[in-house]
């Protein structure tokens, strides 16, 4: 019964909540030192409380070294982008074509969705919490307007949409699946206003205080039993508004489709097969990309570099205020004086302030201070030994912020500084890598599913142009998503620049007659950061392009004419390539090759007519 489901699916997400509470309280308290509130602890029932005052005079500031490093690896890891490519299904000439097709819709995506955007607000998740999660789905909302009906609605084809997902917001069958593919389901809970949940599912449903962070017991029908929350994120709380539990369970021998839940407050919105075939040989799967900062062993979650820093950032703070309350007492003094001597409330009041007339009992010693010692060197020392642990755990060298960093360094010691920096980024920089890809493979399945009429897209062109598209579904052969390089892509412009020098100097990049071609000086450009030279018109890759396009369309059975800006030479040995190619013999008709070879006869005659 949908009570019954309703009920089942409610009492699972709870379960699974309460499974997940001590890696959630633990976000928290991260999320609590890199905002300053570094006077959390996790208290009893795992509750992020505030630690009070020993005494009244105790010094409470807050030293941060927890954001900046942090800041400083985020900075680091932005440069983490690089560029996809899909590898063609066969080498036929067609689906080498599709191949760079699906690159152009890649990239056009990338642009359209402001992916690097995206991938900046996930990995800030993940360095603060260890886990953050990429939504990828088709969103019937999007695309360009097939159709209105006569209400005046727009019916929009659709189109891929990504959305960042925090770990607060995802909960696994178990904690102890290592990756989303060893979990058997994946529940994704968000919180949205009760108007949000009207318009998109069509049912009314009751309005709440729910804090965004914790999902806490103002929702749940046995109450979680924890608002354990850092003293900001109390402050993240949505009015009027409930939760929504879409609850994604893998295909099985029941369920070869897989099965898709939503309860949007207390009733059933949803219940069928998984919408999207985008798992690996046609199946259908989960529309998540995972991304850790570092993988932990036996757990579903990463772990953040926050927690190694947490100990490390109260010893430095408390070095620094018990060194401050120190020097207080050597500034200000201890006043001694004998019981009844002297008036002690205005003392205590307005201290010994410069010209005072004290006036004591007669007979009795006058106050005075203490003697005082000077300040420890063991204060020094400990302070200068937390700095240099601060850099050891975050994983970040002298060499990444340069405020330690000797002027006798030589340019080897600086060269190995910058290598240990990499290496150190190395697990996470992999896991950044392996989501792009995954998201790559997700995007092209999609379209390769939904996009059923011609959908156009825009991308800038490798001259700097806009070039404009159009394809379809069957114009996706494959999904093989690579990277165009394996470099990691965190080298900094001087660096990229360095390699060009010396590839030119090494003559690498010249072709056999000691020269640069247009392609190649327009990609060191690129390279060296000036883009495409405004003047530097590739019209070699125009032209193959050009050729490449007629080759299809003369496979299509049409005609197609010769035109005079055409290089000719270079169009023959496309059209000749394309000929000998095994597309061509198994599709090709007598009137294809007619076709061809007239057009590559009338290429010929403007060719020597040019001569």
């Amino acid at each position: 019964m949908k009570s019954d489901l309703v009920k089942e699916v409610l009492e699972d997400f709870e379960r699974r909540a309460i499974e997940r509470k001590p890696f959630e309280t633990q976000w928290k308290l991260n999320m609590d030192f890199y905002m300053g509130n570094q006077f959390s602890t996790i208290g009893f029932g795992g509750i992020v409380e505030d630690m009070d005052r020993q005494y009244f005079w105790q010094e409470r500031e807050v030293f941060n070294h927890i954001a900046p490093k942090v800041d400083l690896r985020l900075s680091k890891l932005s440069a983490i982008r690089p560029k996809l490519y899909v590898v063609p299904a066969t080498n036929d000439e067609k689906d080498v074509y599709t191949a760079k097709l699906s690159k152009k819709i890649l990239d056009s995506v990338s642009a359209k969705h402001s992916l690097s955007k995206k991938i900046n607000q996930a990995t800030k998740w993940s360095e603060l919490c260890g886990t953050c999660f990429y939504k990828v789905l088709w969103n019937p909302n999007l695309g360009q307007v097939v159709a209105i009906e006569d209400s005046g609605r727009k019916i929009k084809a659709g189109d891929v949409d990504i959305a960042v997902c925090s770990p607060f917001e995802i909960y696994p069958d178990s904690v102890t699946a290592e990756s989303l593919e060893d979990c058997q389901s994946v529940i994704h809970a968000k919180v949205y206003s009760a108007k949000e949940i009207e318009k998109m599912y069509g049912v009314s449903v009751e309005g709440k205080d729910i804090n965004v962070f914790s999902l806490d017991a103002s929702y749940s029908t046995g109450g979680l039993g924890y608002n354990g929350i850092g003293t900001k994120l109390n402050a993240s709380v949505k009015r009027d508004a409930n939760l929504v539990i879409e609850k994604y369970i893998r295909p099985s021998e029941d369920a070869p489709n897989g099965r898709l839940i939503i309860v949007a407050g207390d009733e059933l919105v949803f219940d069928g097969e998984l919408p999207y075939v985008n798992g690996i040989d046609g199946k259908r799967d989960f529309p998540f990309v995972k991304q850790v900062c570092c993988d932990e062993v036996g757990s579903f979650w990463g772990r953040s570099l926050i927690e190694r820093m947490i100990p490390l950032q109260r010893a430095y703070n408390a070095v620094k205020n018990r060194k401050h309350e120190f020097l207080n007492r050597l500034t200000l003094g201890v006043l001694a004086v004998e019981d009844g001597s002297v008036d002690v409330e205005n003392l205590e009041d307005e201290g010994l302030a410069p010209g005072k007339i004290l006036v004591y009992r007669q007979g009795a010693d006058a106050p005075k201070y203490l003697a005082n010692e000077n300040l420890p060197t063991a204060f020094e020392k400990e302070e200068e030994k937390l700095l240099e642990e601060f850099t050891t755990l975050c994983g970040m060298s002298e060499m990444g912020d340069l405020t330690t960093i000797s002027a006798s360094v030589s340019g080897v010691a600086l060269e190995l500084l910058l290598d240990e920096n990499q290496t150190r980024l190395s697990f996470t920089t992999d896991s950044i890598k392996s989501a792009i890809k995954s998201i790559g493979k997700q995007i092209l399945r999609l379209y390769k599913q939904f996009a059923n009429i011609p959908r156009l897209l825009k991308i800038v062109g490798d001259n700097g142009s806009p070039e404009i598209f159009y394809f379809k579904s069957s114009d996706i052969s494959s999904d093989d998503v690579q990277f165009e390089t394996e470099s990691d892509g965190a080298e900094t412009l001087t660096q990229r620049r360095n390699m060009i020098y010396t590839l030119l100097d090494k003559g690498i990049l010249y072709d056999e007659n000691g020269k640069l071609t247009e392609s190649v000086k327009g990609k060191i450009l690129e390279i060296l950061g000036f883009g495409n030279w405004e003047s530097a018109k590739n019209l070699q890759a125009l032209h193959t392009r050009r050729a490449d396009n007629e080759n299809l369309a003369l496979l299509d059975g049409e005609k197609v004419d010769v035109k005079v800006i055409d290089d000719n030479k270079l169009h023959i040995d496309e059209h000749i390539a394309f000929m000998l190619s095994g597309e061509y013999e198994k599709n090709a008709t007598s009137e294809i090759e007619n076709n061809f070879l007239e057009h590559i006869m009338a290429h010929k005659k403007l060719l020597k007519e040019g001569e």
